[in-house]
């Protein structure tokens, strides 16, 4: 089993990685990373001399070493790579469109042209925009995405229907909802919240903090993933949910209770355009369909989560980080 998967010095394609390289003895990865600004190669420090597992430095946008990577035989690729924050994509949003769309046609050409098992699409609860106080995103809910992030997300996987429908290229796309975990780039809500907890710095919340996303621990994210690759129907998308809906601002109150931390570093900002209020998966499908199930609830992955940052400190401080000036970002 040869797989490429894209992203992979990212948050979630690293936790992958790790997962699929340790269960499986027979997988062989190829990891493609342009390591850009959320990209960390001491999130795999401990496989760089695997046997299994190989490091491409590249683009997905870049055609020749694509096809110069899908050449040698690539029997599943897995879609990580993603330019994935709203607040970058209301600054910029030419990069989310070259990187989430056009790149995702450069990969979708290579497994067409050279033939694959399957091409997994990891996508976002947020194609399918906000929901009110009731009810929950289905795979057959209308996309109706209100960020340039979300927008080129939609479009990418618009186009992998496209090309199931067109060429007959076995797909799926899994749709997730807000991960947390280790490793994660200290942009998105838990991270920032915790790297400034422990240095008593203001926690700056948008708006009024009530914002509602279901949470996801990460590795029940990656089993979820595992399953669809050599489970999954052809052609179809599957949402995965932590059914673990939260306010931002409970988030953030839970973090500083964890951390003995006191409520006064709360500082409300003002709030970012187009902010979703809502967003509340329904993960049916892959329950029924493929047996799939989270292991962790919010309380013990988020123990687990501030632990790890705790002991991981020198990963948390690194010099870039300290320079960010994205105030915050929930996913």
């Amino acid at each position: 089993m040869k797989m490429l998967v894209t992203g992979g010095y990212g948050f979630i394609g690293s936790n992958f990685i790790r997962y699929m390289l340790k269960k499986y003895s027979n997988c062989q990865i190829v990891n493609l990373d342009a390591l850009t600004y959320a990209s960390n190669v001491k999130n795999l420090k401990e496989y760089e001399n695997h046997s299994n597992y190989t490091f491409v430095k590249g683009d997905i946008r870049d055609s020749f070493l694509v096809n110069r990577i899908f050449q040698q035989g690539i029997d599943f690729c897995v879609n990580f790579a993603a330019e994935s924050h709203v607040d970058r994509s209301i600054q910029n949003p030419t990069i989310f469109i070259e990187t989430n769309v056009n790149g995702t046609q450069v990969l979708l050409e290579a497994a067409k042209k050279y033939g694959i098992n399957k091409f997994v699409q990891i996508s976002t609860d947020e194609v399918y925009g906000s929901l009110g106080d009731t009810g929950l995103f289905t795979e057959y809910t209308p996309l109706s995405p209100n960020s340039p992030y979300s927008a080129s997300k939609a479009a990418g996987d618009l186009l992998i229907r496209a090309y199931h429908e067109t060429y007959g290229l076995p797909i799926n796309i899994t749709r997730c909802s807000n991960n947390y975990g280790p490793n994660q780039y200290p942009e998105k809500l838990i991270p920032l919240i915790i790297s400034k907890a422990i240095q008593d710095k203001p926690l700056p919340i948008y708006g009024n903090g009530l914002n509602v996303r279901d949470w996801l621990f990460v590795k029940d994210h990656c089993t979820a993933i595992d399953l669809v690759i050599h489970n999954g129907k052809s052609g179809e998308v599957y949402n995965i949910g932590g059914r673990s809906e939260k306010t931002n601002i409970n988030i953030v109150r839970m973090i500083l209770q964890e951390l003995g931390k006191p409520e006064s570093l709360i500082s409300y900002v003002k709030d970012r355009p187009g902010h979703d209020y809502r967003y509340g998966i329904d993960a049916t499908k892959i329950k029924q369909e493929l047996g799939w199930k989270p292991k962790y609830d919010f309380e013990t992955g988020i123990k687990k989560t501030i632990k790890w940052y705790l002991n991981n400190q020198e990963w948390l401080n690194k010099e870039k980080y300290n320079k960010m000036t994205i105030n915050i970002c929930e996913g």
